[in-house]
């Protein structure tokens, strides 16, 4: 909506436009009306929309035809005043004054016109009957006014009907010689029908109308009244009500009625609050919210925007078979003005056997579309109205922004849910199949893909302890000889080669050398083909050794060429690194069963970390009394003199042999310092007994249990 309003007052000399902007201002006929009359601002707070407006007079005696043509570009809205009681001015507005008009303005950006007949209170009758033809010939005017600037009469409903011609105009909702709404209205108000259409059952019960009610007017409607509003649809339309519930058709003739009455704003304050602006397009700042994303920080869907769009998938998910046939997709999508997903799409996501996008694809490319091209999310959720239908100020609700990955790698722990997966490998040495195979998909399936539906990317979910993440990856094609920063920005990096081909590694150890030697991405070496016979590998060293060499996990076999669905475990592991890239993780098969899996859980535990930092305070306590009474005794030693000692050898029986001050392997008495020293160590023993007793304890029952 615009945010001011700009009206100006045209006709012949003494029509009394001056008057009517006096009358206006001081409530009250002026006795002595200047030629013209100043610019005049009335306050946004004054005025009925909460709008400012701007009233300009025009004076053919004070101004040239150059300041008019000026003014007339900068109007919204134009009032040419006629007197009723002159029938020469009210030729003058046909004759001269709208084709003058219209010959400074463009075309297809008519200014509204509003016909305003003064002087009412001269004349008994009205001369609507000589307007209305005129009315019906110029479709620009919008309405007619009579007023009368000396009694006050609809003065302040002329410039009110003024204000309304600019803020709520009729031109782009309806064409008045057809008599019926234009295309893009019944466009744009066809997508809010199907937004509001909550179960998408084609009909609007009450609590759709009601909830759609107090979205666009913050007010619900009294049974009663919408009784009364399915009353009005039911007389005039023999398909305007279903099942109680208000059809598209029905929903279509209430707004052409609201227009025919002249209640556009009604149907004005419903489209502005789904998006559109002026021209019935949705606005840049409904699409595309402000979200502010710092560097090495990734977007994710919330939790809310996961539910929004399981609705919006239940919906359309007609069949109730958890996949969205074609003409299932087709319908979900009506609400935008092209189709976003094209065919790659089906081979990016999970399918069924036919094709078809699974709920758990859906997400998986609404997670992928989020992580890659967030502000294209923020479109496709404005055009399924994420802000109106789950109460938000912007679709940017439906975004977090995770924190830094350094601040990740500093706390060795992350709160992220996607994670991105770079695989690099030498033409034929896999890298499409093993993308595939993530999707569930064995060698014989990927060879009925079409080539030109292709796709580079492929996401999906794996369960690593427990906890479901999103393992997005991506088939890397170096343009150049150098990577650009996108080909390098991953959590976890994937070398393919194929164990068939003896030049296939040498790319793998190429690419790790030059860009992933020194970085803190992990890496991985996969070893595709594993069905075929393996060959050495043109190398100076070998896939293993150079793993070794380089503290790399060892190359994981792989192969797709199987009767069933390809195993997940790889992608595990990949997933397990990518959550984990700090932990130099020695066991890869993240299964949660084998001794290492559960010793990890256990040691990375919070009850066994706090119960190690208690052990730690109780050990390092001890051993700080134990090195001051230690000090204390050499300190008292060093200070003995040679008479003392002498002296200490004739009564032997009750002192220290002096050579256990000198020699510390001799045998001498227990002090009451050593007695408190080996008690302690007595009882740090008995607890480690314990305790590892205890968690061998607690380790076979894991066991019994898996």
């Amino acid at each position: 909506m615009r945010k001011d309003v700009r009206i100006l007052l045209v006709g012949e000399p003494k029509v009394g436009k001056t008057s009517l902007i006096m009358s206006l201002v001081s409530e009250e006929f002026p006795d002595e009306v200047p030629l013209r009359a100043e610019e005049i601002t009335i306050p946004a707070d004054v005025t009925p929309e909460r709008v400012p407006t701007h009233i300009v007079d025009y004076s053919e005696a004070e101004q040239s035809d150059e300041q008019l043509f000026q003014e007339i570009s900068k109007a919204n809205v134009i009032c040419i005043v006629y007197s009723v009681n002159n029938k020469k001015s009210i030729e003058k507005v046909t004759s001269h004054w709208i084709p003058l008009i219209n010959d400074r303005t463009d075309k297809d950006s008519r200014v509204p016109l509003i016909l305003v007949g003064n002087k009412s209170d001269l004349v008994e009758h009205s001369s609507m009957e000589t307007i209305l033809p005129i009315m019906n010939q110029y479709t620009e005017i919008e309405t007619c006014v009579e007023c009368s600037a000396k009694n006050l009469k609809n003065i302040s409903e002329l410039f009110y009907y003024a204000q309304k011609a600019v803020l709520h105009p009729t031109g782009p909702l309806y064409c008045p010689e057809e008599k019926e709404m234009k295309p893009p209205c019944i466009k744009s108000l066809t997508r809010i029908f199907k937004v509001s259409d909550l179960d998408n059952d084609g009909i609007l019960n009450d609590n759709e109308l009601n909830f759609f009610q107090r979205t666009c007017f913050n007010t619900p409607l009294a049974s009663q009244a919408l009784e009364d509003v399915k009353n009005v649809v039911r007389k005039n339309m023999t398909d305007g009500v279903r099942d109680n519930g208000l059809t598209l058709k029905g929903f279509l003739f209430l707004h052409t009625l609201f227009i025919q009455r002249g209640r556009h704003e009604t149907t004005w304050t419903v489209l502005r609050r789904f998006g559109y602006d002026d021209d019935l397009e949705l606005t840049q700042d409904y699409l595309f919210p402000p979200l502010k994303i710092p560097p090495d920080c990734t977007t994710e869907l919330s939790h809310n925007a996961y539910l929004f769009l399981q609705s919006v998938f239940d919906k359309h998910d007609k069949d109730r078979d958890c996949a969205l046939s074609p003409d299932e997709l087709k319908d979900l999508f009506k609400v935008f003005p092209y189709m976003p997903w094209g065919p790659d799409v089906n081979n990016t996501v999970c399918t069924n056997d036919q094709g078809w996008i699974t709920y758990q694809g859906y997400l998986s490319q609404w997670t992928l579309t989020t992580y890659l091209d967030v502000q294209r999310c923020l479109e496709y959720l404005g055009y399924l109205g994420y802000s109106i239908i789950c109460e938000q100020e912007s679709q940017a609700a439906a975004i977090t922004v995770t924190r830094d990955k350094k601040i990740d790698l500093q706390k060795k722990q992350t709160q992220r849910n996607v994670f991105r997966c770079n695989i690099f490998g030498a033409r034929g040495s896999g890298k499409s199949g093993f993308l595939q195979s993530f999707l569930g998909r064995n060698l014989m399936r990927q060879r009925t893909i079409r080539e030109d539906h292709k796709s580079y990317y492929a996401i999906n979910t794996t369960y690593v302890y427990g906890q479901e993440k999103y393992l997005l990856l991506h088939e890397v094609f170096p343009e150049s000889e150098f990577l650009s920063e996108t080909d390098l920005c991953c959590d976890v990096v994937c070398l393919v080669y194929d164990v068939s081909n003896p030049q296939s590694f040498e790319y793998c150890a190429k690419m790790f050398k030059q860009y992933f030697m020194d970085s803190k991405t992990p890496c991985m070496v996969i070893a595709t083909k594993s069905d075929l016979p393996e060959v050495k590998q043109l190398y100076s060293l070998s896939p293993l050794d150079f793993c070794r060499k380089h503290k790399m996990p060892p190359p994981q076999s792989f192969t797709c060429n199987t009767a069933d669905a390809p195993s997940k475990d790889i992608y595990i592991k990949l997933t397990t690194m990518a959550m984990y890239p700090h932990a130099r993780l020695r066991c890869l098969c993240t299964c949660n069963r084998c001794t290492f899996c559960i010793c990890q859980n256990l040691l990375n535990s919070e009850l066994l970390q706090s119960v190690k930092a208690k052990l730690y305070t109780a050990v390092l306590s001890r051993l700080r009394h134990c090195v001051e009474e230690l000090a204390a005794l050499f300190l008292v030693e060093e200070e003995s003199s040679l008479i003392h000692l002498v002296h200490a050898i004739s009564h032997v029986e009750a002192s220290i042999y002096i050579e256990a001050s000198a020699d510390p392997f001799t045998p001498r008495h227990v002090t009451q310092a050593d007695l408190k020293s080996s008690t302690f160590w007595l009882r740090a023993s008995v607890g480690a007994t314990v305790f590892a007793v205890l968690g061998f304890a607690m380790y076979r029952a894991l066991l019994k249990q898996r």
